[in-house]
């Protein structure tokens, strides 16, 4: 079993990408929750056996997806049980606007993990924010929460800005290294 887990929905492939990118930086196992909002028995396990869990969502109108709320919602078996207590949890979210309220959305998976008992992992990057900052510097969009992504409406998925990508596989290495601290605790 892997010790980090990237669990995620993407409608339209973008989402996968950056999910991609996360699990590269955090050496972690996919998971991807199906077009009507489920998982497997043996996904289950895997999530439930990791360390660390990582939550991916693209934002749609305000908030994740109603394929990754159902996912959620479906974890309250766990979450009555405490199976989670304790685990360390990051997320990340897409969107075609450079803001897009992912805010919102990386707000509700960081209370998701809260309610779980798990211990949150930000970003820890400061934002490239200057003048002369680029799309293809670490953390462009600013977050601090968890990982922000823009993906442009009419952009394919090979068109994703690389500063989102790296930043992902940032993020996903920092998560992991955090979730290797506590586990040598």
């Amino acid at each position: 079993m892997a010790d980090t887990v990237v669990i995620y929905h993407s409608g339209y492939g973008h989402t996968r990408k950056v999910a991609e990118h996360v699990a590269k930086g955090a050496n972690a196992e996919l998971i991807a929750i199906n077009e009507h909002g489920d998982v497997t028995e043996a996904d289950w396990a895997k999530l439930n056996a990791a360390r660390a869990i990582i939550f991916g969502a693209p934002t749609y109108m305000g908030n994740a997806s109603w394929q990754f709320k159902k996912f959620a919602d479906a974890s309250s078996k766990i979450w009555f049980t405490r199976g989670w207590e304790n685990k360390i949890f990051g997320g990340f979210t897409n969107s075609a606007s450079l803001s897009g309220d992912k805010g919102c959305t990386l707000d509700w998976l960081s209370t998701l993990a809260a309610q779980h008992g798990g211990i949150w992992v930000s970003l820890g990057l400061l934002p490239s924010n200057t003048k002369e900052a680029k799309r293809t510097d670490l953390n462009n969009l600013g977050g601090s929460i968890g990982l922000l992504v823009q993906s442009p409406a009419d952009a394919s998925v090979d068109e994703i800005p690389q500063g989102d990508l790296d930043t992902a596989v940032h993020y996903g290495k920092r998560i992991a290294d955090i979730a290797a601290r506590f586990s040598a605790a």
